[in-house]
């Protein structure tokens, strides 16, 4: 028994001899706009929005050749298959305001179930998404424009990201 006690005493006190100290790389931390993620991306849109819209959400102005400090505002254009973003940005690099269009992307399910409760024989042959920013008053809004056909019939809708007809 005392041996027993001598030999845990002993791995306790040597244990941390062999601790080891571990310096890590330098930490780079990214500027994002989290007023805009939290108010534009949702987790139920088409991922290629989603993707443009984390690109604007990261891009930093400041470090762009054509930065100069003189210029108060800075309008940044991105482009995807789908669709377009025009952004514009403050001389310290903050997103001041955003407006998005794209076409034919995945609609979220509250818009799909809203259409299919609403309008049950059509189907959706052309949608816009349209998303509009604003850092000043922290507030977006988004639109889906769908035209719906059922056979030679055809109708124009439009509705929020929640699947509210407006």
């Amino acid at each position: 028994m005392k041996n027993l006690i001598l030999f845990l005493l002993v791995c306790g006190l040597t244990t941390p001899a062999f601790a080891q100290i571990i310096e890590l790389d330098e930490v780079v931390i990214f500027p994002v706009k989290y007023k805009y993620l939290f108010e534009v991306v949702d987790g139920d849109i088409d991922e290629n929005v989603k993707k443009l819209q984390m690109k604007l959400a990261n891009f930093d102005v400041t470090k762009e050749e054509y930065y100069n400090d003189e210029y108060n505002e800075y309008h940044v254009s991105f482009y995807i298959p789908k669709g377009y973003a025009l952004a514009s940005y403050d001389r310290n690099g903050k997103l001041i305001k955003t407006i998005e269009r794209y076409k034919n992307v995945k609609l979220p399910s509250a818009v799909s179930e809203a259409l299919t409760k609403r309008f049950p024989n059509w189907s959706v042959d052309k949608d816009i998404y349209k998303v509009v920013y604003s850092e000043e008053k922290w507030d977006s809004k988004k639109i889906y424009k769908l035209k719906l056909t059922n056979g030679k019939e055809t109708i124009r809708v439009k509705t929020d990201e929640n699947g509210t007809f407006l």
